[in-house]
């Protein structure tokens, strides 16, 4: 791509916006540290990851390897489930280098590359782009999802997922530096009005809505006295007994969306679309 923003090496790293690399001003940096300590312990982390990688799976290209881009990757966990599939060419980006120090340790075969999407593209080409739970940390998702369809060859598919219902909104969503929740018909206009025709749209974290529901309506009125990675560590982390028993849940989920249902409601929404 004649257009690609320029890029410079970091500890190993190619970074493409190397001024933001380190300024954390759009989610926690020690939510990294989070993550890479007990994201699999999480039933949401375990929940998710198996979702995505059926949808992903069931929107490979079958004539050549799927070039697959992550924006957001983190510290690489979902990559970690999908790294295996040799019908995959994966490159996994992230806009803070912490995450990414993390998934390079983690998975030191794969690409990664430091990037702000909403400032350019990088020099290649994807058949597959996923962003899963990125769009909302980003005051200008327009620009993200612009510059998203341009890395897309011709007819490749993006798959996002985002937070649902802006009457969710809890001190959680403030912690982890949210710049909105979407609704169903504000992310399928920003997808279609930027080169996306819709495939597929659900919710997800159906099952457990209502007990969702009642959490955030109690955190709206929690105090926050606790330090950002305390509260968020206390919010996110749950017994092994409870882990279990809302994973089991979640797997309903997993089976309604794995028959082609689109459930209506939901924490999250999961959209795939195709560039027109």
């Amino acid at each position: 791509m004649s257009d690609a923003l320029p890029y410079t090496v970091v500890e190993g790293i190619r970074c493409f916006s190397p001024e933001v690399a380190s300024s954390y001003a759009d989610y926690p940096d020690d939510g990294f540290d989070l993550t890479d300590k007990s994201g699999e312990s999480s039933f949401w982390v375990r929940s998710r990851n198996r979702l995505f990688k059926k949808i992903v799976q069931n929107n490979l290209v079958t004539s050549h390897k799927t070039k697959f881009l992550e924006i957001g990757c983190g510290t690489g966990g979902f990559i970690q489930k999908i790294v295996e599939n040799e019908n995959l060419e994966i490159t996994g980006s992230e806009i803070y280098l912490k995450g990414l120090l993390y998934a390079k340790k983690n998975l030191p075969a794969v690409e990664f590359v430091q990037f702000d999407v909403t400032k350019g593209v990088i020099g290649e080409a994807f058949d597959l782009i996923v962003a899963f739970d990125v769009l909302e940390h980003i005051e200008n998702d327009v620009a993200a999802i612009s510059n998203i369809n341009k890395m897309l060859h011709e007819g490749g598919r993006v798959i996002v997922t985002v937070p649902q219902h802006m009457f969710l909104w809890s001190q959680l969503d403030e912690i982890v530096k949210h710049k909105r929740r979407y609704s169903r018909r504000e992310l399928v206009t920003k997808l279609q009005e930027n080169g996306f025709d819709i495939s597929y749209c659900t919710s997800f974290l159906f099952v457990l809505f209502p007990l969702m529901l009642i959490s955030r309506m109690f955190d709206k009125g929690r105090s926050q006295s606790k330090s950002d990675d305390l509260a968020l560590g206390k919010r996110v982390n749950f017994s092994k007994i409870l882990n279990w028993i809302f994973d089991c849940f979640m797997r309903i989920d997993e089976a309604l969306i794995g028959l082609g249902i689109s459930l209506p409601f939901g924490g999250t929404l999961v959209v795939v679309a195709k560039k027109c």
